[in-house]
């Protein structure tokens, strides 16, 4: 949800104390670089499932200075739309494609106590209601079809998963920290080689900035560190299987999606299974 981050917002709290001190003496400075290199994605939420996202990384935080309910999403700063609001957003475009399914990764949790996980959770359930699927084995298109449910959400709080049968337990990401498309594929290729998680898992093909690329690239942006790798990343996309053997894929997510072909190219893997 990082294509509303707030330029005004704080620092998130589970930044360095260092990044949270700069942001406090040289916000001028501090907040356009963190800003440029927060914002994965541009499109919004309707215009990132209209282009066929199907998976949402909803990374969740209660700031400090808001109010008691109002809860954002985070990733590095805070944005300026609200979860409810978000949530109601995608209720309503799956309304009107009912034989869409999403999943919604809910995570991070910073500030958030018991209370607020009870508020969240109500939320998600009088929002989706019947369109919830509960959780047990992972089900098919099929048969969530016929049971007219169409949004899976993960969430990563064990406790508050145990409580609720409407939450799956949070979902693997494979995630490899790495600032050259290369060596996230190496990493990649060696979480395949361990063989793949039960149930749903993720492969992200996410590039992560360091500080030290930062430093040496003062002019850049993750976007500009991202855009020109998209054609490496997309040709180890289109070389993947899904299904269920040790070696497949799952769900596989990106950053800047619209940027390019990515999603045509995920959805295509599909057509390999019809040739077995």
């Amino acid at each position: 949800m990082t294509y509303c981050l707030n330029k005004n917002s704080p620092i998130s709290q589970t930044q360095s104390r260092l990044l949270q001190l700069l942001d406090k003496v040289l916000p001028c400075v501090t907040r356009p670089l963190v800003l440029k290199w927060s914002t994965t994605q541009v499109l919004n939420v309707t215009e990132q499932l209209d282009a066929g996202v199907r998976y949402l990384d909803l990374r969740i935080a209660h700031m400090l200075v808001g109010s008691e309910k109002n809860l954002h999403f985070v990733h590095m700063v805070y944005t300026t739309v609200l979860v409810e609001d978000t949530l109601t957003e995608i209720s309503e475009w799956l309304e009107s494609h009912p034989r869409e399914v999403v999943i919604l990764a809910c995570r991070n949790f910073e500030g958030m106590t018991e209370d607020l996980h009870e508020y969240l959770v109500a939320c998600i359930k009088n929002i989706f209601g019947d369109m919830l699927c509960p959780r047990g084995e992972v089900p098919t298109l099929r048969q969530l079809w016929a049971r007219g449910q169409q949004v899976i959400v993960s969430y990563e709080e064990a406790s508050v998963v145990s409580r609720h049968a409407e939450l799956w337990p949070g979902i693997p990401y494979w995630w490899g920290d790495q600032v050259k498309a290369q060596e996230l594929i190496r990493y990649l290729e060696r979480m395949k080689s361990c063989g793949r998680p039960g149930g749903l898992f993720v492969a992200g093909i996410n590039l992560t900035e360091n500080l030290a690329y930062v430093l040496g690239h003062p002019s850049e942006s993750l976007q500009k560190m991202t855009l020109p790798s998209l054609p490496c990343l997309r040709a180890w996309v289109r070389e993947q299987c899904p299904g269920p053997g040790a070696r497949c894929t799952n769900v596989i997510a990106g950053d800047f999606i619209g940027a390019d072909s990515f999603v045509g190219d995920v959805v295509g893997l599909n057509a390999k299974l019809l040739h077995r």
